[in-house]
Formats: structure tokens, sequence, C-alpha cells
């Protein structure tokens, strides 16, 4: 900067009669203080009339302030979250007033221009805290500028939003007198109509977060953002009867929650004793305010009260409830608090009613709440619920005497002659519990030839059901024994039978597996039994009963009468059966590349239960039958021997590998490795390790899969057996390759291929020219890679396996985009991903979709790059694929640098750099060390970017890739010709 220049900026107009000299003597101070800063402080360097400091700018604290602040604005409207986060890093370099001390124009000018953007910061942090429904947390933002600013209008309307919606009512309403009198006084203008409007939506109790768009548009705007399709899984409402004062005050304390919301989650936990009606007054309320929820109604069961079975973990139910707002399992988390997290997240804008039925108690419900949001909550439960946030207790107790009669009327439809005395006892009878007197009126229904008085001497007569009605529990055991005698044989049969079953929902084949009767036939009697109010059917072909009902049923197997232990232990063992050798055979329709043991499930019939027609159809059996699957598992865990365990996993072990079940599946992998290791079964261990590498490739434990696969080879190789050895290169390559190791992976499938010629295999001869293509591709032979490729996709073409055809498909594309012809690599990518679609896993199509990404970002289609690699980063931290999740990381970093947003590319490309070293991904290190170079160097950092090429290029020599060895040997030289001189690395 010139000498002139400093003296105007320190002095303005007035210098003093030495101004250079003077100027000289601050300069030599300034330069001693910073050689007590140390050696890697900047120098103030003497040109003609001028002074020069070459500083980086990112070491500036003020411009990395401003450009984080400018950032976060920018961000404002895309990605709140990150936004914020840009605010706290800037604040994070905020050390005060810029020349504090130091008067004149210049430093004053300066010192506005900055105040301006810190006050945008704080408005824009405001702003966020607002629309997220944060508001108290945007309290004490907002308090000291409207201090420093009491006539500013648009900040008196934030802090009143806030303070309203952090039920500070009064004092937001203050705010606004107080506002509007000071603007008449210190201005003489009356106040704008933006702050009478906003008292106007006070006093009318809009929602805080509809106070803005209140104010706008004249009326409240519900601030959540619609889906196309409302998720909504309530039961049926039924014709209701009394309750008037309880509907009352949920009705009220709902629509009170909407003033509240985003606040704290309106939560409401009804309790009573077992039948008493808690779920149906849930239910009842949530259709008769179905107005009130445009985003959904969510209904989930908690199984509280359910000793057959396990209660569901957090985890468990938090699936769920992300499976009805529409997100795919094999999508989520694994970990229960990132499953609170996106739960969190996904309802945090959405007004909806979550009923959550009965609860085992409040630990179980508080990982459940959504927070602060919109939604509001009913608990059912048979235990109060103390403890939980904002929660308000509704205890139920029993029907009055005339809501009882009307209840049991209304059901019954009032037949002609009936007497109301013998209403009266029946209901009496009943101790006017709801679901006796609903399944009394149900007895009647189902005997035309009865009145009223006949179902009154059945329910008077001998037995003691009048003490049994008195007597809690067993007052619903003989309302359930009145339901069950109405039953034909083999009615009773499956009634008793489902009771053995600890899912929620099960199919007609469970049943069949249970009883013995065929699919149809155990169909047919579970729809009759659907007319007894016994089983309900939440989706077709798909079964539920209650679990009062099932306890009823299983103290009927327990008693003996009609089941012998020995019938209900096989019966049982044949449900096991069903299940394992139905997912055995689903697994070999929807995963024939395993190497499988020859069967798990020896003589079961389950296999002629299960209607496989191909891959895909059974890969969606395997989905809707998940949970059952995962509790036999257990089961076989806990009851099943070593042996049985190692059978059982290994079945599954395709499943629990796509779907993602690393944590729950790896123990029992480990188990089942160390049970055939010490029964010195060879053959068994090797498929076993097989299973466990998958399993590690799949979660980026890249060692650990290679050394599990290595094993196996070694097993295979001892064997003799050909096609074992096949699958273990197969398995070992994939880590191998994922790792770098390309010229070793080569080898191994040349080796692979010379022996799959032998056998004739077709689907494995095509698959291993696929795995050799890749290599190929990595070092840089394009022509044999063409080759392989190319053979590859006709074998599957053949064949008719639509995954190993986009497979083959994808590789071709990338070979196209690697010899410079990506528009043809576009069309490769888009025509895989048309035969992926309904077949790939969600990581395969993932996958494609990323590659897709990476051709069109090169294409200059960089808005449709960066939206398909934001949401393949989601599906791969959802599946565990870390080497996935750092491709994505490193190509949106790519799309940000093409459109010239250098400072935002830079973050990404060192968060992928981090992930990739962090995983051992030699070959995603190389990718990224080049592309953060590129970026570096558009940021000007020359020294930086020549660091991490020279990186790169010591990577590539490493794991021999001349491909990416050549293209840093050219980066490097061309950053030299820029420079004017070879570029030093850093050291």
């Amino acid at each position: 900067m010139s000498v002139d220049t400093l003296i105007h900026r320190i002095w303005d107009d007035h210098p003093p009669v030495k101004a250079r000299e003077a100027l000289h003597a601050h300069v030599s101070r300034i330069r001693r203080a910073l050689r007590i800063a140390g050696g890697d402080a900047p120098a103030i360097v003497s040109r003609t009339n001028a002074y020069v400091m070459r500083v980086d700018p990112d070491c500036v604290d003020l411009r990395c302030y401003t450009n984080r602040v400018t950032q976060s604005r920018s961000l404002r409207e895309s990605d709140e979250e990150a936004a914020l986060h840009l605010l706290d890093r800037a604040d994070a370099v905020w050390y005060g007033e810029p020349l504090a001390g130091i008067a004149g124009s210049w430093p004053e000018h300066l010192r506005a221009a900055v105040g301006e953007t810190s006050l945008a910061a704080a408005m824009t942090r405001a702003d966020i805290l607002i629309d997220t429904g944060r508001f108290a947390d945007a309290v004490p933002v907002l308090l000291p500028l409207v201090e420093e600013h009491p006539v500013d209008e648009a900040m008196a309307e934030r802090l009143a939003v806030a303070l309203y919606g952090s039920s500070r009512t009064a004092e937001a309403t203050r705010l606004l007198q107080r506002t509007r009198q000071r603007v008449v006084r210190d201005i003489g203008l009356d106040a704008g109509r933006r702050l009478h409007r906003v008292h106007q939506g006070i006093l009318a109790g809009t929602p805080a977060r509809d106070l803005p768009r209140y104010v706008d548009g004249g009326e409240a705007v519900s601030s959540v953002r619609p889906t196309s399709r409302a998720p909504d899984n309530l039961p049926r409402d039924v014709p209701w009867v009394g309750r008037r004062d309880e509907l009352g005050r949920l009705g009220a304390v709902l629509r009170e929650g909407d003033s509240a919301r985003g606040v704290v989650v309106t939560v409401e936990a009804i309790s009573g004793m077992g039948g008493v009606g808690k779920t149906s007054l849930a239910v009842h309320v949530g259709h008769q305010l179905r107005d009130r929820f445009p985003d959904g109604r969510l209904f989930v069961h908690l199984g509280g009260h359910a000793p057959d079975r396990t209660v569901p973990t957090p985890a468990r139910v938090l699936t769920e409830l992300l499976r009805l707002l529409g997100m795919n399992v094999k999508e989520l988390p694994r970990e229960t608090d990132e499953l609170v997290a996106l739960w969190r997240s996904s309802a945090r804008d959405r007004r909806m009613l979550v009923i959550l039925d009965d609860a085992v108690d409040s630990d179980q419900v508080r990982p459940l709440l959504p927070g602060a949001s919109p939604t509001v909550v009913i608990v059912t439960s048979r235990r109060r619920l103390p403890g939980l946030p904002g929660v308000r207790a509704l205890a139920l107790d029993v029907l009055p005497p005339e809501d009882a009669i009307a209840l049991f009327a209304q059901r019954l439809g009032r037949p002609v002659g009936s007497s109301e005395a013998d209403l009266a006892d029946i209901v009496r009878i009943c101790d006017y519990l709801p679901l006796a007197v609903e399944i009394a009126a149900s007895r009647l229904l189902a005997r035309p030839s009865w009145t009223p008085a006949d179902l009154l001497r059945q329910l008077g007569g001998g037995g003691g059901h009048l003490a049994e009605l008195r007597d809690g529990e067993r007052t619903m055991t003989h309302v359930f024994e009145l339901s069950y005698r109405a039953l034909n044989a083999e009615q009773q049969l499956v009634f008793r039978r489902v009771g053995l079953h600890g899912g929620v929902e099960f199919g007609p084949a469970a049943v069949a597996a249970l009883t013995g009767l065929s699919t149809d036939a155990a169909e047919r009697v579970l729809e009759e039994l659907m007319t007894h109010f016994l089983v309900f059917e939440p989706s077709p072909h798909r079964f539920t009963m209650h679990d009062l009902l099932r306890g009823y049923a299983r103290s009927l197997i327990e008693a003996g009468d009609v089941d012998t232990e020995e019938d209900a232990r096989r019966a049982f063992q044949d449900l096991v059966d069903h299940y394992v050798g139905a997912a055995d055979l689903a697994d070999r329709s929807a995963y024939p590349f395993r190497s499988r043991m020859t069967s798990v499930v020896p003589g079961a019939t389950a296999r002629s239960r299960l209607d496989v027609t191909d891959a895909q159809t059974a890969e969606q059996w395997l989905i809707t039958e998940s949970a059952n699957l995962l509790d036999t598992l257990d089961w076989v865990a806990e009851h099943g021997s070593e042996r049985r365990l190692a059978l059982v996993v290994h079945a599954l072990a395709g499943f629990l590998d796509m779907e993602g079940h690393l944590a729950k599946a790896e123990p029992l992998l480990r188990r089942a490795v160390g049970h055939w290791r010490d029964e010195d079964d060879s053959a068994s261990l090797a498929r076993a390790l097989l299973d466990l590498s998958s399993m590690h490739t799949h979660g980026s434990r890249f060692e650990e899969a290679i050394a599990e696969s290595r094993d196996a080879l070694e097993i295979a190789r001892s064997l003799g057996d050909t096609e074992l050895e096949v699958q273990c290169i197969q398995r070992l390559s994939l880590p191998l390759w994922q790792t770098g190791q390309y010229a070793l992976t080569q080898s191994l499938q040349k080796r692979s291929l010379d022996l799959l010629t032998k056998t004739g295999s077709k689907l494995q001869i095509a698959r291993s020219r696929n795995h050799l293509g890749i290599t190929h591709l990595h070092l840089a032979e394009d022509q044999k890679a063409l080759e392989c490729f190319t053979a590859a996709l006709a074998g599957f073409t053949e064949l008719g396996e639509a995954r190993g055809m986009y497979s083959a498909m994808n590789n071709l594309a990338e070979l196209h985009q690697r010899m410079g012809n990506p528009q043809a690599a576009e069309r490769v990518y888009r025509d895989a991903l048309g035969v992926a679609e309904g077949v790939g896993s969600k990581r395969d199509q993932a996958t494609l979709h990323m590659n897709l990404a990476s051709v069109l970002e090169v294409l200059g289609k960089t808005d449709e790059a960066l939206a398909l690699f934001d949401g393949v980063l989601v599906v791969m931290r959802s599946v565990g694929d870390r080497r996935g999740e750092t491709i994505a990381l490193n190509g949106i970093g790519r799309a940000c640098r093409a459109a010239g947003r250098f400072e935002e590319a830079l973050a990404w490309h060192t968060a992928a750099l981090e992930l990739a070293r962090r995983i051992h991904a030699a070959g995603e290190e190389v990718d990224v060390l080049y592309d953060l170079a590129r970026c570096e160097q558009g940021l000007g950092r020359m020294a930086q970017a020549a660091a991490s090429l020279a990186a790169s290029l010591s990577i590539s020599k490493r794991i021999g890739a001349p491909a990416e060895e050549a293209r840093a040997m050219r980066a490097l030289t061309e950053l030299s010709g820029i420079s004017g001189g070879p570029v030093v690395p850093e050291q």
C-alpha cells in the first residue's frame, strides 16, 4: 500500500508535520511486534513509496469472519443447519471491534461496515432459530440488538415472535407497545402495520411459527412442508359413545398445543386398566382432529404388556416411525442416537399426530418424542408415565352405566324386543369396561338366534363369572373365553397357535407352519377370526393380534387341555423352521452369488410355502418379514445350539448384509466362525469367514475383510474346492480393489477366470470378467478393460441377470469417461439405472447415481450433479458405506468448485480426505488429493496445491495406478507453469 494512502487513512486530511517519519515509526513498532510473534509471522517489506505485507488471505480473521457470514447467508434458504455452523465458525474468529481506539474516517467506515456484517450475522442466526422453532434460543440473540436499536421495527418484530414462541406472551406484547410508542415519540410517525399485525396475531392465538406469514398475508399459513401423500396408518374409527369430558379435554389441549408448537412437543399420556378404552380414545381423537394434522397420523405399538415377546427397542420403534414417513429401512442408520436425531429432524417441521400405544414406561417413550416440533404425541399405557417433558396425564376410569349401555346397544344395533334391564345387567357384569362390553355385544351378534336375555343367562351362569368380571385381568380372560367358545375347532386351533407367534405382524404362511394347515386354509380361517375381532389386518395379507388376546391364546396353550407341551414345542419349532427355510430359499434367489452351504433346514416344508418368482420378489419378502426374521435370529441365538445358530446366521447373512444390520450380525457371524473352527469343519468355516468378510467390506472395514477372505482362500485351496476358491477370490478382490491394490487384484481375477473356464459356469465367468475389467481400468489398460466389460455384459444379458448387467454397464460407463467420452458415459449410466430400477439395492442405485453425477459435473450440468450427490450422501451414510460416503463428499466438492464456490468446495474435499485416510481407501485418497489440489490452486494456495499433488503422485506410484500418476504429473507441470517456476510444497 502506498505511503500516501496509509497517511490519509491514519490522519485523514490533517496529517502531522512529519507524517512520513511518524508512519515509519509506527511500522517499526509493528515489525518488532511481529518478530516477537515468531518466525511464522508475515514480514513488512519496504518498497518505493510503499509498504507491503504478504499474508495468506485465510489467515486474516476479519476476512474469515465476513466470508463465513456471507456464506452462511447464502445457505440460509437451502441448509439452515449448515448456515448456523458457519455462523458459529465466524463467531470463533471474532475478537471484538476492529481498529478499536483509532480515530479517523477510514477506521470509522471500516467499523461501520463490519458492524453491519455483525448485525446481519445476528439477524440471520435469529431468523434461522425462529424458522426452526428454537424460539428460546433466539431471544438472547435479539435482546441486546433491540436494546441497541430501540426503534428498529424489524428487530422488535422478531424478538416479539421469539418471546411469544417461548411462552413469554406478556413480554412480547409489552415490547410491541413500547416500540410503537418510541417510534411515535422519536420519529414522529405511527408504527408500521407489521408490528400492529404481529400484535393482532398474538392476541388471536396464531401459532408462533405462523406469525411472519400472518403478517405478510393477513392469515395464518401452515409452516410445514406438505408431502404429496401424508402417512396415515391410524386404525379405523368406530361410531363413538361417551367419554364427552375426556374428548373435550383432549381436544382443548391439542388445540392449545398449536400456539406453542416448536417450543416443546405436546404430549398427552392416557393411562388406565386393560380394556378401559385407552387406544380407542386416542384413535377417535385422531380421526376427530384429522384436519389439524395435515402431515400425517402415525400409530405405533410399543408392546408394553406382551409377556410372551421382547419389548421392541427404541431403535426398532424409531425405524418403524421413519418407515411410516416413507423412508426405506435400508437407508436408515443403525445407532439409536442417530435414529433419534433423524426422527427429530424429520418431525421438526411436520404437524403430525403420533400415537405411541401401550408403552412400558417413561424411559421407553423418551427417545421417541420428536422434540421441538408442531407434532402432537399421545401415549397410552397401563402405567402412569412421570418424567416426560411437557406430559399431561389423563387417567381413564370405567364408563358410566348409561354410557356402557349406549355402547352395547350401538354395537348391537338395538335389537327389537330387548329389555333395558337386560342391557343394564349385561354391562354391569362386564364391569362397564368398554372392551368387555364390546366383546359381549360381538358374541351376541355371532349368535343370531340369541337375544340379550340369552346372553345375560350365559354371563350369569355357573363358573364364577361375576367374580371374574370384577377381578381385573380375569375379567378380560372371561370375555375372551366367550369369544373363543363361539369358534369352531379349526378356528380355535388357529387362534391358540397364533398365540405362539412372537412378532407384531404375521402372514398366512406363518400360521400354516404353526398349525399344519395349507396356506390358503390358514388365510381363510384368519379372515373368519377377523369377523370376531380376534385378529386384525393392518395391510393386505398381514395380520396382527391384540396383546391381551395373544396372552389369552397363550394361556390356552399353557393350560394343556387341547395342546400338549410337546404339541406347542413342535409347533413353535415348525414356525422357526418356516422362517429360516423360507429365508434360505429367498436368499438363494435374491443373492445368487453367495457361496452357500447345502441346506440349513434339512427336510423343511417351509420351502413350498414361499411364492418366489424372481430375485425382486424374494428380496421384497425378506424386507416384509425382516422383523420376524430378526426375532427368529434372536431366539435361535438365545435358545438354539451353536450349530443351529451358525446355520441360521449363514442363511440370513445376505439379507443382514444388504439391509445394513452390521451391528446385529457381526457378533453372531463371529460366533459362527468360532463354532465351525471348534468343529474342525473347514468348508463351513470358509463360508462363515466369507459372510463376515462381506459384512466388513460393506462397512468399510477393509483390513478385517481382507484377512478373513485370505483365511477362507487358504482353506479352499487346502480342500481343493474350486468353486469355493473362486468365491473366496471374488470376496477378497473387493476390499483389495477398494484399498488400491490393483495389481494383486488383477492376478487373483486371472486365476479365478482360469478356474472358471474349466467349470463352465457362465454366471461366474461373467462376474469374474467384470471384476477383471475393473483392474484393467485402474491400471490404464483401456482396451483390455473394454473387452472384459463387453464380454461380461454379454454374459449377464444372456442369463437375464439384471444385477450383473447394471454392474458391467456401470464399469463400461466409467471406462468411457476415462477415455474422454463423457457423453457416452452419461448415456450408459442412465441405461444402467433403468436396468437397476426395482432390482438393485439402495446402495447399488446410489452408486450409479453417484457415478452419473461425476459425469454430469464434467459436462457442465452442475446443478443436477450436485442434487444427485446430495441424495447419494444420505444413502451411503445410512447404510454405513464409508467408501461411498468418501466419494460422495469429494463429488460435492468438485461440483461446488465447478460452480465457482471454492471455499465451500475446500471443506467438502477436506472432509473426504479425512474419511478416505480413516478407512485406508488408497484409491479414493488419490482422487481426493488431486481434487483438493485443484481447489487449492483456484484459491491461490499454490504451495498447498503442490503438496496435495505430490501426495497424490506418491500414493499412485505405490498402488500402481498409472493413469492417476500421469494425471498428478501433468497437474504439477501445469502448476509450475502458472507460478513461473517450481512450486515448493509446504512441509
